[in-house]
């Protein structure tokens, strides 16, 4: 039957345990993990993009947007501890929902982590192209945004500008030239250790407290009026606050990331909620303190001079008399952030190795190199995939689309919790959701909620499109070469694919990291 392809959560246990990577991640080693992951394009840059679409009125789109995240955290908290396995949402799917949805995730799972792979790119292409036109490095205009980049005013009047300066894009080539990169090392199997990730983690959190404490002095109550220039906003339009907390939601993403090291973390029952939890936290204070000091120190009206700047907080610092710290802050995001494309790279091979040892992608994507021992050919397609979207499409579409996947596969990370609650309740529960038939529906409320605020057009429509896509692929291919399929049971406890992922040193070593 369509629905009744369930992968037992024992069995998956015991896959795992066969796979015996090692356990080195302890709860510091997590909360850092998750705010290297969760810290990066969406407060760099997003910060304009919500300006555009809510005016001041975006410090509700991060309330909204991060009262979302941490109700989900909590959801994410319990099956992580549960299942302390990779493949995070699709794993939790197959166990509980069955093949076809656990599918559909992992399908949409791609728009999370290749299409955020390129928001990322492009994001740092902007404080890139930003750091050398200021010092007289500047490339074309051309080559520094994609064909498909516009702005608009509050009343929809389309522009071209960026700092003041008109602007037409064509092909963003440093968001290109940075995926491409990105994925040679990869496949020559670089892998950025615990330790190193701290190191970015504090450049980062360094660079906010210094915009932080500069902008604070500025801030100007005249700035926060009039504080809801479009409004509260209207599902399917895109804008207003919770248009601008659809896209903001992108600057949360990512400490699912946690979840996904849940094989190499030492003590996960205790440590992955902490981490879950600790992270999100943390970021969520440093969003609303940059947020409130960018729209008081420069004012968030849409089709302003902070909405229309690719590198927002660089541009307040500038602005508001201190250059040198602006460039400073610039030059913090050019080195942190391409870390977050690598997290987001090697997260998404991962998810795609998990489904290819299923049976439901091909065995070929979990070919390894024979000198450099990664999986070349899943890690290539995916560069390439990044590489072109973060050349042609703007960061706000890129981020959206992203969003989609995510709230999408978020939505049934829940539902699944919630029916595990009824149809398994004397499985053992190392951690469990507090209130969790009021936080889990909540949770589930708030991502339909901003998924329909995220617009119809392209984003809503493209993800519609994109799950099409992705059920004609699972009833053409995937569905008849599934481990669970009738002939194929002899598969399931077949150890090619397992000891294919063992001989990879970027999954021994366990998840780079980075949004």
């Amino acid at each position: 039957m369509l629905f009744q392809r369930i992968k037992p959560l024992d069995l998956i246990l015991e896959t795992a345990e066969k796979r015996s990577l090692k356990r080195q991640l302890g709860a510091f080693d997590l909360t850092m993990l998750g705010i290297g992951a969760v810290i990066g394009t969406g407060i760099f840059v997003l910060t304009a993009v919500a300006a555009n679409k809510a005016g001041p009125g975006m410090m509700y789109s991060f309330i909204i947007a991060g009262v979302v995240c941490a109700l989900t955290a909590l959801i994410y908290s319990e099956i992580a501890a549960m299942v302390p396995v990779s493949g995070s949402a699709y794993t939790y799917s197959y166990a509980v929902l069955g093949e076809l949805i656990a599918w559909m995730v992992g399908w949409a799972l791609i728009l999370e982590y290749a299409v955020a792979a390129g928001a990322v790119s492009v994001g740092w292409s902007g404080y890139a192209n930003g750091f050398l036109a200021h010092h007289g490095f500047g490339l074309p205009d051309f080559l520094t945004a994609g064909p498909f980049w516009v702005e608009q005013t509050a009343n929809g009047a389309v522009i071209h500008k960026v700092d003041g300066v008109d602007h037409k894009g064509g092909f963003n080539l440093i968001a290109f030239l940075l995926s491409l990169l990105v994925t040679m090392l990869l496949v020559l199997g670089t892998s950025k250790s615990a330790k190193v990730t701290a190191v970015l983690v504090m450049i980062k959190i360094a660079a906010l407290t210094a915009f932080i404490a500069l902008a604070f002095p500025a801030v100007q109550g005249s700035n926060f009026e009039p504080m809801l220039p479009n409004g509260w906003g209207t599902p399917l339009s895109g804008v207003g606050v919770l248009g601008a907390a659809a896209s903001i939601f992108f600057a949360y993403v990512g400490f699912d990331a946690v979840s996904t090291a849940a094989e190499e973390t030492k003590n996960p029952n205790r440590n992955i909620p902490i981490g879950l939890i600790g992270s999100l936290g943390i970021c969520t204070i440093f969003y609303l303190l940059v947020a409130y000091a960018a729209v008081g120190a420069m004012g968030a009206q849409p089709g302003g001079v902070l909405s229309q700047s690719k590198e927002p907080l660089a541009f307040v610092l500038r602005e508001i008399g201190w250059p040198k710290i602006g460039d400073m802050v610039a030059a913090a995001a050019i080195l942190a952030l391409p870390s977050v494309v690598l997290m987001m790279m090697f997260g998404q091979t991962r998810i795609l190795f998990t489904m290819s040892r299923d049976g439901l992608l091909p065995e070929k994507l979990a070919s390894v190199h024979p000198k450099y021992h990664t999986p070349h050919v899943v890690t290539w397609i995916t560069g390439v995939f990044v590489a072109f979207f973060a050349a042609l499409f703007p960061v706000d579409i890129l981020a959206d689309i992203s969003n989609a996947g995510t709230l999408f596969a978020f939505f049934m990370v829940t539902a699944g919790v919630l029916i595990l609650r009824k149809s398994d309740p004397n499985r053992v529960r190392p951690f469990r959701t507090p209130l969790v038939w009021i936080v889990g529906p909540l949770a589930m409320a708030g991502c339909v909620l901003l998924f329909f605020s995220l617009g119809w057009n392209p984003t809503i429509k493209f993800f519609c499109f994109w799950a099409a896509l992705g059920l004609i692929v699972y009833f053409l291919y995937a569905r008849r070469r599934s481990h669970l399929a009738p002939g194929n049971e002899h598969l399931l406890h077949g150890h090619s694919k397992d000891s294919k992922l063992e001989a990879d040193p970027l999954v021994q070593e366990g998840p780079n990291t980075g949004p």
